[in-house]
């Protein structure tokens, strides 16, 4: 659903003098990622430079349902996931007043870094416990919520009806998953969303797509201008041919999972299109895919 871009710092085992320091405090003394896993449970904190630390658990309450919290910048966001029924419930709320509040560009920012550190160390897809994925994905989720949707809300997925699944059209190149797609491609037609240049059907409202994890070019996507492919984002140009940055995932830029949706491709179309990840123009896919990236399966 959008890229995202981070490192993780390392930590550090030794003080002065070479004594060696306990690895939980060096841990709360470092940049990075603290986690910890046990039977049904996944937390830790997570720090980055002078801008405070994030907290955050996951833990199985009954088979199938999981319950999130993460809190930072003063705020506490939390899911209760009950993956067996394909139910979300998901709030934000001021840590001091309780009362509610927004998702603003410092708190995505900061949850940006830490879906980038959970991807970095968490098992991909499936590999991951569920604990372990449904934090990775919820956290995901609220890196890119934007500031004029709702904190507290319901999102519901059922395949076929919630979201349409478009793993066919990641592949390329005779059926390859990722890598180069060496000018075999497997173009979906079209990502569209809606917005103040028109509706659906205004072809500047479209793109041609290449989906999947095939190209990257300065942290950004290809695009199709004169027989050449460049590296940027076309501006509501008339259906360009796009690709690059795992086009259509759920989730930020090649995360942990793997899925591919016809309501994600969507979004991706409107961030990708002349639009900030924020924009108001993007809440209505912004709200169709969150269901996608809780629920869908991954494709490979």
């Amino acid at each position: 659903m959008r890229k995202i871009l981070a490192a993780v710092a390392a930590m550090m085992l030794w003080a002065c003098g070479g004594q060696t320091v306990p690895a939980q405090e060096a841990a709360r003394a470092a940049d990075g990622l603290e986690l910890t896993s046990e039977a049904g449970v996944v937390s830790g904190r997570f720090a980055a430079g002078q801008d405070g630390e994030a907290r955050f658990s996951s833990r199985q309450v009954e088979e199938g349902v999981f319950r999130i919290e993460v809190r930072l910048n003063g705020m506490t966001l939390t899911g209760l996931v009950d993956a067996v029924n394909g139910v979300s419930s998901l709030d934000g709320f001021a840590e001091e007043t309780g009362q509610e509040t927004q998702m603003l560009e410092g708190d995505r920012s900061k949850l940006e870094l830490l879906s980038a550190a959970l991807n970095a160390q968490l098992p991909a897809g499936d590999a991951a416990t569920p604990e372990a994925k449904y934090l990775r994905r919820a956290v995901s989720l609220w890196a890119q919520h934007p500031s004029s949707v709702a904190m507290q809300r319901t999102v519901m997925g059922e395949q076929g009806r919630g979201y349409t699944m478009l793993c066919s059209y990641a592949k390329c190149n005779g059926g390859r998953w990722t890598g180069s797609c060496s000018g075999v491609f497997n173009w979906y037609s079209y990502a569209k969303h809606d917005c103040q240049h028109g509706g659906w059907d205004y072809t500047g409202n479209q793109q041609i797509a290449q989906l999947g994890d095939h190209a990257s070019c300065s942290g950004d996507e290809y695009y199709m201008s004169g027989g050449v492919w460049v590296c940027g984002e076309p501006d509501h140009w008339s259906r360009p041919k796009v690709q690059g940055m795992c086009f259509g995932r759920c989730g930020g830029g090649c995360g942990g999972d793997t899925q591919y949706t016809l309501d994600a491709t969507n979004h991706d179309g409107c961030v990708r299109n002349g639009h900030a990840l924020a924009s108001g123009y993007c809440d209505d896919q912004f709200a169709s895919a969150s269901d996608d990236e809780m629920y869908a399966p991954n494709c490979y």
